[in-house]
């Protein structure tokens, strides 16, 4: 099979060693092509497991978007009469509105193409959590426009979760949908996770700093309770995606009397992010809104319980007592609560830690991943070739 991927996600040349693991075991699907964005303003053009051809990375996120629909079909166009690709699949319903027009303009010259469009998380909620935005109806009667033009002409529909799920059959039912988690690179998580050693008292959190991640949030629960446990402190990991939002984060751990307390580390490699989740003793995500985020299981496979936020596909991994907490989105009174639980319990909380790490194995595999797109591309081949609809749903 010859299969292009077009999405918003960011690539480096040469890949980082993640991505790298991906697309080597992507690559015995067959010819993989990618259309992304680079990490800089530089567009560029290389093979490295994968034929990549990335966009220029705009400081904001509204060009990006509309060079994908500028530059994506063209480009996505090209690859399909260049070199016989006969599959594209969208990373969501936004760049499936790229991907739709690419597959309406190759059956124009008479070349078949299927559309798969994935879901990594709530498509129609997300954006307005990230950032503000202006003029949100409009925003949101676009978005909606969008969506609606990807999901009515895709073959195949894939979800992360069972959230993710349920909206893509609510947005386009009776559609085939395939169900498997996202891609992550598992590996040194596990190695961390048996490293011998006591566990620092430090919560830790990682992801990008944006209000959907609701990190504010945990930051005033740990302001509950930094007065009573003295040791404990908070590592925050991420990328400040929203800058604005990152200086008031900052600006709140001021105000709390918090100083010296909280550290900001940025965005850190897989490694350095594997060794702070061993060295914590737990890990929080307090998110308003999510997909099935592979940072719960990478924590989970650290031998680190998780406190997170009941929403998306976090109930999935998180069990309420059992290898973590859940907690109701923004309830910061719950979430010092548990907090406070898990610093005043450590012998309940290794126990925790390890039936985390023992969840994480048995949800999430390189094989599993590749098997899940392997049944993917053939119900699009299969959907292609005009061999009737595939209703079905594999959860895998």
């Amino acid at each position: 099979m010859k299969v292009c991927f077009l999405g918003g996600a960011r690539y480096s040349q040469p890949l980082d060693p993640t991505s790298a693991k991906k697309f080597r075991a992507l690559a015995g699907l067959g010819e993989i092509f990618v259309i992304g964005f680079a990490q800089d303003m530089r567009p560029r053009r290389f093979c490295d497991h994968a034929r990549f051809y990335l966009l220029p990375k705009w400081p904001w996120p509204v060009l990006r978007y509309l060079t994908m629909l500028a530059i994506g079909p063209w480009l996505a166009l090209w690859v399909i009469l260049r070199y016989d690709v006969t599959i594209l699949v969208a990373q969501s319903p936004y760049e499936g509105l790229a991907a739709a027009w690419a597959k309406a303009l190759a059956r124009w010259l008479g070349r078949h193409v299927a559309l798969v469009v994935e879901s990594h998380g709530d498509f129609e909620e997300s954006l307005f959590l990230q950032r503000r935005v202006g003029f949100p109806g409009l925003y949101r009667a676009l978005m909606s426009w969008a969506a609606r033009f990807a999901l009515d002409r895709a073959d195949v529909l894939r979800a992360v979760s069972n959230a993710t799920r349920a909206q893509l059959e609510r947005w386009a039912p009776g559609k085939p949908v395939v169900q498997f988690p996202t891609w992550t690179d598992m590996e040194v998580f596990w190695k961390r996770g048996e490293e011998p050693g006591d566990r620092q008292p430090e919560i830790v959190y990682a992801g990008v700093l944006t209000p959907l991640k609701g990190v504010h949030h945990l930051i005033s629960a740990f302001a509950r309770i930094a007065a009573e446990i003295l040791e404990v402190r908070l590592v925050i990991i991420g990328r400040p995606e929203n800058p604005e939002y990152a200086e008031a984060l900052k600006a709140q751990v001021h105000r709390e009397g918090l100083h010296g307390r909280v550290a900001f580390l940025g965005e850190l490699p897989q490694g350095q992010l594997a060794e702070r989740m061993r060295k914590g003793c737990v890990f929080v995500l307090p998110t308003l809104s999510e997909g099935l985020p592979r940072v719960v299981f990478e924590a989970m496979a650290t031998g680190t319980p998780v406190i997170a936020s009941r929403v998306g596909g976090i109930p999935e991994m998180v069990q309420d007592g059992i290898n973590g907490f859940l907690v109701p989105p923004g309830d910061e009174e719950a979430l010092a609560e548990r907090l406070r639980w898990v610093l005043t319990h450590p012998e309940e909380v290794r126990a925790m830690g390890e039936r985390a790490r023992a969840f994480a194995r048995s949800f999430f595999s390189t094989e599993a991943y590749v098997e899940g797109y392997r049944r993917l591309l053939a119900m699009a081949e299969a959907a292609r070739q005009g061999k009737g609809p595939h209703h079905e749903i594999a959860a895998l």
